[in-house]
């Protein structure tokens, strides 16, 4: 905390420039809002001080409060450590002061970094410095004042959508809209702080209180109708986000009793959902996805990383395309090898409608795609990849091949080079067994389309060197993926602990539950479409290959449903065709297909495992944990055999990879939540009903007995079969 301090200046021109100093985004950690405090009461106090800027260190305003603070208050469940800010300090110490204060913004003002600006007299910015509350994205709502001064400045609909979307806006727009009254250049912005704060004292300029403005704000009338459409628009996008309503009726509190009412409502309700379950989970994937980059023997053993600048990729296919398309996006060269030209004009032209489509929507300009796309060269042998850095294998699940294209690679590529494969479920002990080079084998698992889906599941065997490890991580970074490093297993991290996910599904419709509902219940949680829609989506032949491979490594629990076989013998593939259990026409939602109701009938009757041939009677909590508690118990296996290095590392991966509802904190996160006790009971009580596939585990049992939360440190069993 030593670099944490805040540092006042009082010039000859009577000004004192109060700068806020905690690298890297001046963060408003408790020291900094007490500094804050003393040095806005001695500017107040001296009278050799005419007028005060306000501004952060090393060309950014401030990041926002202190957000360690937050997992504190978490960890204890005592509110009382969180500071009074937004009356004490903003309201009183800055908007109300006897001398004008002036915010120099550069860089970034967020969330509280803002709301002090907002909280000064007078704002002036240098260009393309971000602005913007997204305290929303944390399960809380803006707590020093922002909810009642933002709408003041900027209007009514705009603050609204800035709060709700928690999206930050330019220092250009923002003096557009009002928000900042100058926009000067880097080098001048003290400068013309100074004097504008000089103009405000002897009154040349306006000295304006941005809680006591009323002009933006419209009629009450116009106010209640926005705040009505708000209202109807968070119940449609946010449905299980609740802090989204409270956050309007905070601003609709200051609209109808004055700001300063509001503000005051704002600090009370602040307290209360801070310690929601909304905000535990979203503190809790915040902090776990910052846990990933520290993996320990490869991160902390003074190891640099080396930089790859060429990746050759093998397979132009779904998977090789959105991989390449990652690659180049983020200025590493690709090579990407076909078994002819044929398939190679198609990855290229999959590559292309990638890059196109994100410039179509505005993500890069046509200049720089063209210049990403000149990073891509089609090959269709090895000849090229004698200075390769790595190379990512992305064929079809198939044993033998991925063998014999390792050996191939261990040729024609040179020593330094990383061998990565992309396969989803094959143990990768298998795939490197003929070649010597092992410690070079890796996997590297995209989620799909690879281009967009931010997870990427870095495997490692008891062989992989930490520098190839270290390596992968990094290029992970570069792409703009989160890097989770996990052991090697069938189905590895991800894939393993969701398998249950469709199984119990299949088991829940082969007991007589209506498939359709599984889905509404599933989507109703927050995963963005249900097992079954996934499954269209995902397309039939995966399913039925993956269900091989854990039927394989996990008979004991796994659930085999005849469903997914009829469904092929019927001509359906899933979205792939059009058909599936849903209808997939172009420029219209899926729509439930009553015609595949015969196909379910078919398959219960032969899995006849209905009680007494009749339909279960179960209700949509059932439904839900019946699905998502066998996902836990997997989970439980995967933490007690080390596949992950820390159980957040699997709530960070079901979130990025199989988009768990974020909210809910991640699968293990959730599942403490709910209570370790009542997700063995539940899976016990299922085991004696309906088998094997719902027996709790081991380490499950273990926890739920003793109390102990499934997302505590294991003591000893597990250092000894760790996989990491």
């Amino acid at each position: 905390m030593s670099q944490s301090r805040v540092l006042m200046e009082v010039g000859s021109d009577g000004v004192a420039v109060i700068t806020i100093s905690n690298p890297p985004v001046n963060a408003l950690a408790i020291p900094i809002l007490v500094g804050l405090k003393e040095k806005f009461a001695e500017a107040t106090r001296r009278n050799d001080v005419k007028a005060i800027v306000l501004t952060g260190k090393g060309g950014r305003f401030s990041g926002g409060f202190d957000i360690n603070v937050f997992q504190k208050v978490h960890g204890t469940g005592d509110v009382s450590t969180l500071p009074d800010v937004s009356v004490e300090l903003v309201t009183n110490a800055v908007e109300d002061c006897k001398k004008p204060i002036v915010a120099a913004v550069e860089g970034l003002a967020l969330g509280g970094g803002l709301e002090f600006a907002l909280g000064c007299h007078a704002r002036i910015a240098a260009p393309r410095a971000q602005l913007g509350l997204p305290e929303l994205s944390l399960g809380v709502i803006p707590g020093f004042g922002g909810t009642q001064r933002l709408p003041r400045l900027v209007g009514l609909s705009k603050a609204i959508e800035m709060m709700l979307s928690s999206k930050p806006i330019m220092s250009e727009e923002g003096t557009k809209l009002g928000l900042i009254d100058a926009l000067v250049p880097s080098e001048d912005l003290l400068k013309v702080s100074r004097a504008w704060a000089l103009d405000i004292a002897e009154r040349r300029k306006p000295w304006l209180r941005s809680l006591h403005r009323t002009d933006k704000i419209g009629s009450l009338s116009e106010a209640r109708e926005v705040l009505r459409i708000a209202r109807q628009q968070a119940k449609k996008t946010a449905p299980n986000l609740p802090h989204h309503q409270i956050c309007l009726d905070v601003i609709e509190e200051g609209i109808v009793h004055g700001g300063y009412s509001g503000v005051l409502k704002e600090a009370k309700v602040f307290k209360e959902i801070v310690l929601s379950d909304t905000a535990r989970g979203l503190v809790h994937v915040f902090f776990a996805q910052r846990a990933t980059s520290k993996v320990p023997k490869v991160t902390d053993v003074g190891l640099k990383p080396r930089q790859v600048k060429k990746v050759a990729i093998i397979g132009g296919g779904l998977m090789g395309s959105g991989i390449a398309t990652a690659l180049i996006m983020n200025n590493i060269s690709v090579i990407l090898k076909e078994v002819n030209s044929e398939y190679l004009q198609k990855g290229i032209k999959t590559i292309e409608a990638n890059v196109r489509g994100l410039a179509t929507r505005g993500k890069l300009t046509k200049d720089r795609a063209e210049k990403v796309l000149s990073m891509l060269k089609g090959v269709l042998d090895y000849a090229e990849f004698n200075d390769v850095d790595m190379v990512i294998e992305a064929v079809i699940e198939n044993v033998p091949l991925k063998q014999k294209i390792f050996s191939e690679l261990e040729k024609a590529c040179p020593p330094h080079c990383i061998l990565a494969t992309n396969t989803s479920t094959i143990d990768l002990n298998l795939i490197g067994e003929k070649i010597k080079s092992e410690d070079r084998v890796i996997g590297a698992h995209f989620f799909s389309p690879a281009h967009l889906m931010p997870l990427l599941e870095i495997v490692r065997t008891q062989k992989t060197s930490p520098q190839i490890i270290l390596d992968l991580m990094t290029v992970g970074k570069v792409i703009t993926k989160v890097p989770v490093v996990v052991g090697n297993c069938t189905g590895f991290a991800v894939n393993r602990t969701f398998f249950p996910y469709a199984q119990g599904a299949q088991l829940l419709a082969n007991l007589g539950v209506d498939a359709f509902r599984i889905d509404r219940v599933i989507s109703n949680f927050g995963l963005p479409m249900g097992p079954f829609q996934l499954q269209d989506l995902a397309g039939y032949g995966v399913a039925m290959a993956v269900g091989k491979e854990y039927a394989k490594a996990f008979s004991d629990r796994v659930f085999k449903s005849p469903l997914v076989e009829l469904l092929v013998k019927n001509g359906r593939n899933g979205k792939n065709n059009g058909k599936g259990y849903y209808i997939y026409e172009k420029g219209s939602k899926p729509k439930p297909d009553p015609s595949v109701l015969p196909i379910i009938e078919e398959s219960r009757r032969l899995t006849n495992i209905m009680p007494a041939g009749k339909p279960i009677s179960v209700t949509d909590k059932e439904v839900l944990e019946m699905v998502l508690f066998p996902v836990v118990n997997e989970a439980c296996r995967v933490l007690d055999e080390g596949i992950v290095v820390r159980a957040s590392d699997l709530d960070i991966a079901s979130v990025l990879g199989m988009s768990f509802p974020s909210y809910r904190g991640g699968i293990v996160f959730w599942a403490d939540t709910v209570g370790a006790n009542h997700v063995y009971k539940s899976l016990k009580k299922w085991s004696e009903m309906y088998g094997g596939f719902y027996k709790p585990s081991k380490f499950l049992e273990e926890r739920a007995i003793k109390g102990i939360p499934l997302s505590a440190p294991a003591v000893s069993s597990a250092t000894s079969k760790s996989r990491l």
